[in-house]
């Protein structure tokens, strides 16, 4: 299910090579480190955060079918 993450993260920043997404799940809890550049970083993450905002939003509502709970890391 992290796919969905790594194509959102590839298709904003300008080295999609370096795109990784961890995914780990502690009980009902599912865990998303999604690496990029240094460069890409402020890409991701938007103005005042809202990208970063709208990306977990829509992990949250992909998760919410399983019934469980994520949380997107941006390292």
């Amino acid at each position: 299910m992290s796919d969905l993450l790594e194509t959102m993260a590839q298709a904003l920043v300008s080295k999609p090579e370096a795109v990784s997404v961890k995914q780990t799940e502690r009980g009902n809890t599912v865990i998303l480190e999604l690496t990029v550049d240094t460069e890409d970083m402020g890409k991701v993450i938007g103005k005042g955060g809202k990208r970063a905002q709208a990306i977990r939003t829509v992990m949250k509502a992909k998760y919410l079918k399983s019934g469980k709970r994520v949380i997107v890391d941006i390292i």
